[in-house]
């Protein structure tokens, strides 16, 4: 009986250690792809602050009015005036439909109690 417990410890222990090592080398496995998702991630924060600064540079509002007038004769942008918009009167609203489904009969039922003083 003694040598059947020292067997199931001994198999117990060796099946923990097993378990420990695939463990042991999932975790060094998912923190390797951590770690290249992190460089990633810095890489295209990198990338992404070059292309806000080009976008600043190129939207200068100089750099814009020269743009403008250089192709004034074929592009022939104005300024906006407030005359360009348009009022609220204006916007065509969608009128309600004669054959909308009627939702009179989903409402939901109350439940009537008894008084307890016996009237109705």
């Amino acid at each position: 009986m003694r040598l059947l417990a020292y067997l199931a410890t001994s198999v117990f222990v060796m099946g923990l250690a097993f378990w420990a090592y695939h463990v042991n080398y999932d975790t060094q496995d998912k923190l390797d792809e951590l770690r290249d998702l992190n460089r990633e991630i810095a890489s295209l924060n990198e990338g992404l602050s070059v292309l806000n600064a080009e976008w600043a540079y190129l939207n200068r509002p100089e750099r814009l009015r020269e743009l403008v007038n250089l192709n004034f004769a074929s592009l022939r942008l104005l300024p906006m005036t407030p005359e360009q918009f348009g009022t609220v009167a204006q916007i065509a609203y969608p009128t309600p439909q004669a054959d909308a489904p009627d939702t009179s009969d989903l409402s939901v039922p109350v439940e009537v109690k008894a008084d307890p003083e016996g009237g109705n």
